[in-house]
């Protein structure tokens, strides 16, 4: 292979590399991010309005999403100027690396969940995660009925639906806060908020209301770009 060659290849599979995390931004409803620079929180005043959710609760939400995104830059901030001064070895920059997993987290959960929200049409019965919905749990019937179950667990969390990118398995799981419990290597594809700040404005505590007017307003479409 001439030099030539491997610079035209080396370019092909940057931009394959480029298209891949533009598509799976744009499933989340966020714009890529480039190494070194700061997180922006998304825009996501297009739900506004949606059946079952008060603009004041979405708006609050926003809000409580915004500050995970400020603090997630702040954590970088500081870490990085730790690194550069030597003090890895404090009892401080260890309490900020463990935190920096629930920042995040709470950043990039709060994006899936509200860029699969806005949807009106229910999932397309040809579509090939309706076909592994009924594979993984013998009916999207069931598998519905497992994803509400999680979500009625006490505790405060998410419910992700997961794809196994390795077998192509697909799990309903509870996320304790943002960072605990998660699937190593898979893919989240719903994503559902538990926390009570994520309904308790329109429904104090009866979280199966909330969830009933969850499944409503799923963006299908959204949620079906992510897989497989």
């Amino acid at each position: 292979m001439t030099r030539q060659s491997v610079i035209a290849t080396m370019a092909l599979l940057a931009m394959v590399a480029v298209v891949w995390m533009c598509t799976d931004s744009q499933a989340q409803g966020t714009e890529v991010r480039r190494p070194g620079e700061t997180f922006q929180a998304a825009d996501f005043s297009k739900i506004l309005g949606m059946e079952g959710f008060s603009n004041t609760l979405l708006q609050n939400h926003f809000k409580l999403y915004q500050g995970y995104v400020k603090n997630i830059n702040a954590l970088v901030e500081k870490l990085g100027a730790m690194l550069k001064e030597g003090k890895t070895d404090t009892p401080e920059y260890a309490e900020l690396k463990r935190r920096f997993g629930f920042e995040f987290n709470g950043m990039r959960l709060h994006e899936y969940y509200f860029g699969n929200l806005g949807g009106k049409k229910d999932l397309d019965q040809g579509s090939p995660l309706y076909a592994a919905l009924v594979k993984e749990f013998g009916s999207y019937a069931q598998w519905k009925k497992d994803f509400i179950a999680t979500g009625l667990m006490r505790g405060i969390g998410w419910v992700v639906l997961y794809l196994d990118t390795q077998t192509g398995r697909l799990f309903n799981c509870w996320v304790n806060e943002h960072e605990v419990n998660h699937l190593a290597g898979c893919k989240p594809l719903l994503v559902m908020d538990v926390w009570e700040h994520a309904y308790m404005t329109d429904y104090q505590l009866d979280r199966a209301r909330y969830i009933e007017s969850f499944f409503k307003n799923i963006n299908w479409e959204t949620v079906a770009k992510r897989f497989p």
